[in-house]
């Protein structure tokens, strides 16, 4: 039995890197630590306790964790400091070499962080091959959003991507279970709830459930307005999942799907599950059901093997495809990944131009479609942060708006007829409001 005395009056600061699952189990820890004392540290506020959850995706992502490890020590001289997520998981002697790190936990020991702090160990980080534990969480992000954490892990072992080892094997909740955490958020007033997971499209291989089943269930639940799928691979994104989408009372039609290249070579390369036709099939029966969809991509630009011929073959796809935004990564060399051993080796200039040629073409698109909602009615859930005179929020289908500030607006839907650009040309703006 932990002595919660001995806690009291403490103080956390938390920071978090990387993914939306990153910033739900962050929330999840700072709950478990107010239970036992340890508040959340005020803005300006000495903290005695430093926690934050890492990412490892790219080297700059390790790099970005060191520098926040360093710079986070500073602002609070003296603090304890604690390193956990998948950073710590995959390099814990690196992390732990750090002079200002006092503990570094791994994937399966950051919901434990209590049993540690009383402990005498630096370091805890279970073998991948042992994680098993799935610990749901439904967080609230500093503006509207809850994230709602389903599934955790990974089976596909692409030949760039670390994650899998970081992560473990794919897992997740019972549908029971998170229906419940998503009912408890409406009832605390939350109106959108994201999916999140790292392979949410994987769902249920340890409860026997489908991802099918966690939608329909999810769909019925009065006190939530709006739900978003995060991240799913295309070859889960099944037809049926689209249709229900498609004519669903509360989920969004907004899709993220990773993509990574355009070449099916380079798909091959990267032990990708698809081919371009089957993801362009994809897109096509989504904006076929629902012409208006925010459509997000990822693509990974200058990986090995992705020579100039096939970079040109990934540019011309896209420009032919009618999705919204791309998601634009540099490939970064990962210790351990098969990708080591294709022998071409992209510079790093060529991966630069290959990168700003993508973001140009993804600002093309995205404003096309800013353009196609003009004068067109939406729902907007305005969020609380503003900026000068102005408030911000998405319409269902992933519209930056803004409008004059207006607290009435917070954390509400609002009933609009969009207008044009706003000056900074990064939202759109409100020709008719009924809330």
């Amino acid at each position: 039995m932990i002595d919660h005395n001995i806690f009291q009056n403490k103080k956390a600061v938390y920071y978090t890197l990387g993914c939306k699952l990153n910033f739900a189990e962050t929330s999840t820890l700072g709950k478990y630590l107010s239970e036992q004392g340890i508040q959340k540290a005020s803005a300006g506020e000495k903290a005695d306790f430093c926690i934050i959850n890492t990412c490892s995706v790219t080297e700059l992502a390790d790099k970005k964790c060191r520098q926040a490890i360093r710079r986070i020590k500073k602002q609070h001289p003296g603090s304890f400091m604690i390193v956990t997520g998948c950073y710590a998981q995959l390099k814990p002697e690196e992390v732990s070499a750090i002079e200002e790190v006092d503990l570094v936990l791994g994937s399966n020991q950051k919901m434990n962080v209590m049993e540690y702090l009383l402990g005498n160990e630096k370091t805890a980080v279970t073998p991948v091959k042992e994680i098993k534990t799935f610990v749901p969480s439904c967080s609230k992000d500093d503006r509207t959003r809850h994230f709602l954490k389903v599934q955790d892990g990974c089976d596909y072992y692409c030949s760039y991507c670390t994650i899998p080892y970081a992560r473990g094997r794919s897992r997740n909740g019972k549908i029971e279970d998170l229906v419940k955490l998503a009912e408890t958020a409406g009832r605390e007033g939350g109106k959108e709830i994201v999916l999140t997971g790292v392979n949410i499209g994987d769902f249920g291989k340890t409860t026997g459930e489908t991802l099918f089943d966690l939608l329909k269930a999810l769909d019925e639940i009065e006190t939530i307005e709006r739900f978003r799928i995060s991240s799913i691979e295309p070859n889960l994104l099944t037809d049926e999942i689209v249709e229900f989408v498609s004519h669903s009372k509360r989920f969004a039609p907004h899709f993220h799907i990773p993509l990574q290249s355009g070449s099916d070579d380079v798909l091959k390369l990267m032990r990708r599950k698809y081919n371009t036709s089957f993801f362009k099939a994809k897109i096509e029966k989504i904006k076929l059901l629902m012409p208006d969809a925010f459509i997000g991509i990822d693509v990974i630009v200058g990986v090995r093997g992705e020579s100039a011929e096939c970079f040109e073959e990934t540019l011309h796809f896209l420009e032919i495809l009618p999705f919204t935004q791309l998601h634009v990564f540099t490939y970064s060399e990962r210790q351990g990944t098969m990708a080591l051993k294709i022998n071409h080796v992209v510079s790093p200039k060529e991966k630069q131009e290959r990168s700003r040629q993508l973001l140009e073409l993804s600002g093309k698109k995205m404003k096309a479609f800013y353009l196609s909602q003009i004068n067109y009615p939406h729902k907007v859930l305005f969020e609380q942060t503003q900026r000068g005179a102005k408030m911000y929020g998405f319409t269902e289908n992933y519209i930056k708006v803004e409008a004059d500030y207006n607290s009435d607006l917070i954390n509400k839907l609002a009933e609009v007829v969009l207008g044009d650009f706003n000056e900074e040309k990064t939202a759109l703006t409100l020709r008719a409001i009924r809330v």
